[in-house]
């Protein structure tokens, strides 16, 4: 497969204050897919503005006309399979087939206790993924479902007419552990990383290749067990968390070798971070435009 270029734009800023604008532009400057985050609030942005990602993507779908969307990513730490996918169906069709569902285990950050409950434990988080994506293929690909398992239920779901991508809109499974990438090995159409984040304050880059080369051996390692080539599931590197940082932003040239490095490692969609001044994504934007129109061109 070859490499593609995506971006996320995190959901900050006023639709009509700049926020339409960004996603019109990430479809002009080429951009495979836009994704932003789907969060209740994140880390440094806590205590500014911050908008919902299925109005968001939404808005997006209505200004843009071929470039992809989706959410990067979503988790249960707030969701619920019913509910998630009647959004994602109507979203699917508001946007004309055009989203990816980006979807992981989730975190002990802002979402894990926004709706006045104690953070999961790393098991239970698990244990719930483990019961979520199963049933949401399910709700997505099904007229009617119902199931009933241990922390989540369907009574007679009605989900018509599904979605406009058959049978169901691709899922990017966000995992590093075996019963993550077990999970993305079943019922992923992508698997996403953001790299081995204990290496991100004192690692090198040279370490997080070989982190991110053991990654997609455990990945193979599950495709296999699932009965599944590993060469049919995309690869998708969401940047920012390695080492490197915001190091490929600062020019074309340290943005093709780390490109290129990863392109190498087995990678087929590397995403950036749309810039955000004054934040740890800051960027030259005229930089980041020429590498969204210039840097997949330059990779031999």
């Amino acid at each position: 497969m070859s490499l593609r270029l995506s971006t996320v734009i995190l959901p900050y800023r006023r639709w009509h204050e700049g926020g339409r604008a960004t996603w019109v532009r990430a479809e002009q400057l080429g951009f495979h897919t836009a994704y932003t985050y789907d969060h209740l609030s994140w880390r440094s942005f806590r205590d500014g503005p911050w908008f919902g990602a299925v109005p968001t993507l939404t808005a997006a779908a209505a200004a843009t006309e071929r470039l992809r969307l989706g959410t990067l990513v979503t988790s249960p730490n707030f969701r619920h399979p019913v509910t998630l996918a009647k959004e994602l169906i109507s979203l699917d069709d508001i946007s004309g087939g055009r989203i990816t569902l980006g979807i992981g285990a989730g975190g002990t950050g802002f979402d894990a206790t926004a709706l006045g409950q104690d953070p999961w434990t790393p098991r239970e988080r698990a244990d719930r993924f483990a019961e979520f994506v199963p049933l949401l293929d399910r709700l997505l690909s099904e007229d009617a479902v119902t199931y009933e398992g241990r922390y989540y239920s369907a009574d007679e779901a009605r989900n018509i007419p599904g979605c406009v991508q058959r049978p169901r809109l691709p899922f990017a499974v966000a995992a590093t552990g075996p019963r993550g990438l077990r999970l993305a090995a079943r019922h992923g159409q992508a698997w996403v990383t953001t790299g081995d984040p204990k290496l991100y304050e004192t690692g090198t880059p040279e370490q997080s290749v070989e982190a991110l080369r053991g990654q997609l051996a455990r990945l193979t390692d599950a495709c296999a067990e699932a009965g599944r080539d590993v060469a049919g599931l995309d690869k998708i590197l969401l940047t920012g968390f390695t080492p490197d940082r915001g190091h490929p932003l600062t020019s074309l040239d340290a943005f093709v070798d780390f490109a290129g490095r990863h392109r190498d490692l087995g990678f087929t969609e590397i995403v950036l971070h749309w810039p955000i001044p004054d934040s740890d994504f800051a960027a030259d934007e005229k930089i980041f435009e020429r590498i969204a129109m210039e840097g997949l061109s330059q990779l031999g």
